[in-house]
């Protein structure tokens, strides 16, 4: 089965339904899937949920879909670079709902996994337990937090084969491995393709059996907060 698509809007093109619910893999604007995103905005699609660390900033990444009305709901860890989202949140436009980072890096894993719940610590005492099933374990309290999956999977990584196998740079890898694995569909965009068996097996992050369509792309790689030091 050949994965390669020649565009986003090519591998989207029979994947987007009003209210979905989209993985999008990134931490701040570090490797976002820049192209499946202004992609996923061209498509037209509607009410959707999105589970992402953040919301991109006003005019870039995900923040475009904030702008176009496009995402209902989010899930996310941390949302401070984006001034629609708070008008949004806040207006009552916006669902949201807010996790601690690394519950939502092991939610999003455990979903992939196959895992529907698990315990922690974290959160145990604050608004983030409220409503959420209690239990001790060796005199500690811990909460359950339910796995995520999605209808959609879109990541970023840094080079892919044609099978799919995935390697990621350095920070930019952040929640793409663990996506990758929760979606029901999974599109990957590259900035490198190479021909199956060209890659180290060691090196492979993520394997192609979790991939279902790969996309070469341009990328832009915006810098959320530039901060230089006089000469």
């Amino acid at each position: 089965m050949n994965k390669v698509f020649p565009s986003a809007a090519a591998a989207l093109e029979d994947i987007p339904f009003d209210g979905m619910t989209v993985m999008a893999g990134g931490f701040g604007l570090c490797g976002i899937p820049e192209n499946l995103i202004v992609a996923l905005r061209d498509s037209g699609v509607k009410g959707m949920t999105v589970i992402s660390n953040n919301c991109g900033v006003d005019d870039f990444g995900l923040g475009l879909m904030l702008h176009t009305r496009q995402i209902s709901k989010m899930i996310s860890s941390y949302v401070g670079e984006n001034e629609t989202f708070a008008k949004q949140y806040l207006s009552g436009e916006l669902a949201l709902e807010f996790n601690p980072q690394g519950t939502l890096a092991e939610r999003i894993r455990a979903g992939g996994a196959g895992i529907p719940g698990f315990y922690t610590k974290t959160g145990v005492g604050t608004l983030i337990a409220e409503g959420k099933e209690h239990k001790d374990f060796n005199g500690e309290t811990y909460i359950m937090e339910t796995g995520l999956t999605a209808d959609l999977s879109i990541v970023k990584a840094w080079k892919a084969d044609k099978e799919g196998n995935l390697v990621f740079r350095k920070t930019a890898r952040n929640f793409n491995p663990m996506m990758a694995t929760a979606g029901k569909v999974t599109i990957v965009e590259v900035e490198e393709l190479v021909e199956t068996g060209e890659l180290d097996p060691d090196q492979i992050h993520t394997p192609g059996i979790y991939v279902d369509r790969i996309v070469l792309g341009t990328f832009e790689k915006r810098i959320e907060q530039r901060t230089i030091r006089e000469a």
